[in-house]
């Protein structure tokens, strides 16, 4: 083997060696969230609903979701706001409460169309995850479903989307490539992927069982952006 070869392989051992020390390192930085799940309401799959864009349900349990460690719930006792101000049932207050039970009292609703719940947070966090709970103690799907994240209170600049199962844009905040699914009480698990945001908003526009839209609690797992 020549000098120059010799070379160009102690190089390619040391790039190596980084890469996988930096990948190592970065693994003992993550963990998986600490999720507390509330009761669950109902057993087994329901076969009749149906949707164009439902996902299939696994009958799995969710596999852990993995964040940096320290991460926390930047959600919790946070101010609400709400495209209705005056709630059929609740306050907005409860999407922060840590009330994730299904049971009457637990959840907030507004009346049909599209509507929308909205959490400030404070100052621009980096957002990991969200865990939101529209209803779970009866299986149903809520469309339009619209997760957004933004500096701009008003949500006109900045917005990133970091859920969306509006496949038809019905809701006219663009097409969605997500898919609808059905209420449970492991709630639905957003990877966010490090998005930085001040406001949280989420929308819907009704579901399989009425015309209504609800919201039990929602978590924003998160630190402060750097």
């Amino acid at each position: 083997m020549s000098k120059s070869t010799m070379y160009w392989v102690a190089v390619a051992a040391v790039l190596t060696f980084a890469a996988v020390g930096t990948a190592s390192a970065f693994a003992e930085d993550m963990a998986p969230l600490d999720l507390k799940l509330p009761k669950p309401m109902f057993v087994g799959t329901p076969k009749n609903i149906t949707s164009p864009n439902l996902e299939k349900p696994t009958g799995e349990k969710r596999p852990p979701f993995m964040a940096p460690k320290g991460v926390t719930n930047v959600a919790a006792g946070k101010p609400v706001t709400a495209s209705d101000s005056e709630p059929i049932i609740g306050e907005t207050k409860m999407v922060t409460d840590a009330d994730k039970e299904g049971a009457d009292g637990s959840f907030i609703e507004f009346g049909p169309g599209i509507q929308w719940e909205q959490i400030d947070l404070g100052a621009t966090n980096e957002i990991f995850a969200i865990v939101m709970w529209h209803y779970h103690s009866q299986a149903r799907v809520y469309r339009d479903v619209v997760v957004q994240i933004s500096d701009d209170k008003d949500f006109v600049k900045d917005v990133k989307a970091v859920y969306n199962n509006d496949h038809d844009n019905s809701a006219k905040l663009g097409v969605g490539s997500d898919k609808e699914y059905i209420e449970t009480s492991e709630g639905r698990l957003i990877d966010c992927k490090g998005a930085k945001g001040r406001y949280v908003r989420f929308y819907s526009n009704g579901n399989t069982s009425n015309d209504m839209n609800h919201l039990i609690e929602v978590e924003v797992f998160g630190r402060p952006a750097k």
